[in-house]
């Protein structure tokens, strides 16, 4: 099996009033909730 068969790990990068991030651990209430409210763009397979 080659290398790039494998499943490979994921994290997802969000970008919030300019900052890049991984998780929402540290975000005040304000930018949860600019989070919440913006539109998903998701890929159905």
């Amino acid at each position: 099996m080659d290398k790039h068969d494998k499943p490979q790990k994921f994290q997802r990068i969000r970008r919030i009033t300019g900052y890049l991030t991984g998780t929402l651990d540290r975000w005040n209430d304000a930018k949860r909730a600019e989070e919440r409210d913006r539109v998903k763009h998701v890929k159905a397979n």
